[in-house]
């Protein structure tokens, strides 16, 4: 066990974290206020709940900072499958919230393994990177962190959850940061936007398009004499009639109508605000009413009147933008920008390679949810429910995103340590 000494810690961002989940409990206390609250210790309510697992989140504080820094090291592989098995028994066992079949409920407490993955994946990944033999410049070790990743995105997608499948790829950044070569992210941009072009033009429309290019590839390289291997031609041409494929079918077969009508809003193939749009145009309008200062705590006339569906979950950041003005959101990003930010400076400090790729792997998670949730609020990006962390409503959310930031402070304060 480690002693405490408190001054060893990364105070600055603890302190930040005490910040961000105090103003998520007074913006949730907020956005599920009514005339009938006697205290916030009724456990039956929302808030309670959320103070509920404040309390887990402070004794998870504990057992970790006095945990020694080589444990999660050696747990990190056992608990990626333990993550695994609780996605895959999530098809027998789980209970359907939300269409999404994500949920364990066991009495009065539910738990979502996705948020578990998360932290799983994270400190299996940093596991495997860290391993002296590992090299990203071998077609082996890539497809082994492929196959990392895109387990529990396969599985999470399959629920259907595909927006918290979405976060995983936020992996992608450590991996750069490690020494992936930037043409695997130029593919991936390639990759993106065959899926993206699939979903405005559709599949028929874009295998044209693919094989019309490649024909006129083949000839150009011919008349300009490159040589180029069939195989790494034929490859490819899979690969992208794959992509184009998979994400018709996946958007036809997989995704309910309603994460349908989400992707078809964004990219501009429907205009509803009365529909699928009504969340998102509802969070605007709160957000603007908003102005500089805010309408005060308990004052916002969208919040009061529950005219934003989820707020106190996947659209916290619009009773903040009504309550608390553009200086109340413009706070909340500076300060997950901060945290973010000093992660990843400390990161770079790091001589343990496992605990440095560890915290990279978590800043990039906060950075994806921060970045997706706002997003969403503001509608740049569909509706796709991912929480704000430290601030939405949500158990399994609060204690997992604290976890993952109690091993990073724990991580930190060795960071000039091999061992």
């Amino acid at each position: 066990m480690n002693s405490l000494n408190i001054f060893k810690y990364d105070l600055i961002s603890f302190f930040t974290y005490i910040l961000l989940v105090t103003f998520g409990i007074v913006n949730i206390y907020s956005a599920t206020y009514d005339e009938s609250f006697t205290t916030v210790l009724d456990y039956t309510s929302i808030i309670g709940k959320q103070l509920i697992f404040l309390l887990a989140c402070i004794v998870a504080f504990f057992l970790i900072i006095f945990t020694k820094n080589k444990f999660f090291d050696s747990i990190s592989i056992v608990l990626y499958f333990i993550s695994i098995i609780l996605l895959l028994s999530l098809f027998i066992f789980g209970t359907e919230r939300g269409g999404a079949k994500s949920w364990y409920i066991i009495g009065p407490i539910s738990f979502q393994p996705t948020e578990f993955a998360k932290l799983c994946t994270a400190l299996f990944l940093a596991k495997f990177l860290s391993i002296i033999q590992t090299d990203l410049k071998k077609t082996r070790d890539i497809f082994i962190v492929g196959v990392i990743i895109i387990i529990p995105v396969i599985l999470i997608t399959l629920q259907p959850d595909p927006g918290s499948a979405l976060v995983f790829f936020a992996f992608i950044f450590p991996i750069l940061r490690e020494g992936l070569d930037l043409k695997f992210l130029y593919f991936g941009i390639i990759i993106f936007l065959t899926l993206l072009l699939t979903l405005i033009l559709g599949f028929t429309t874009i295998l044209t398009i693919i094989l019309i290019l490649f024909v006129l590839l083949n000839l150009y390289n011919r008349q300009k004499k490159i040589r180029v291997s069939f195989t790494k031609y034929l490859l490819s041409l899979i690969v992208f009639i794959g992509v184009s494929f998979s994400t018709n079918y996946l958007f036809e077969n997989v995704l309910e109508q309603r994460h349908r009508d989400r992707i078809n809003l964004i990219i501009g193939k429907e205009v509803d605000n009365r529909g699928v749009g009504y969340n998102t145009n509802q969070s605007k309008i709160a957000i603007s009413n908003g102005g500089f200062l805010g309408t005060g705590f308990l004052e916002g006339t969208q919040t009061k009147g529950k005219f934003v569906p989820r707020q106190h979950t996947d659209y916290i950041f619009s009773t903040i933008g009504e309550e608390w003005g553009f200086a109340g959101s413009f706070l909340t990003i500076l300060l997950f920008a901060f945290l973010i930010t000093r992660i990843c400076i400390s990161a770079d400090k790091q001589i343990n390679h496992f605990r440095r790729i560890y915290s990279y792997c978590f800043a990039s998670l906060l950075f994806i949810h921060f970045f997706i949730n706002i997003g969403m609020s503001i509608g740049l990006v569909p509706s796709v429910g991912i929480p704000l962390p430290f601030i939405s409503y949500g158990g399994s959310s609060l204690l997992i995103f604290s976890v993952m930031f109690f091993i990073y402070l724990n991580f930190d304060s060795s960071r000039l340590r091999e061992d």
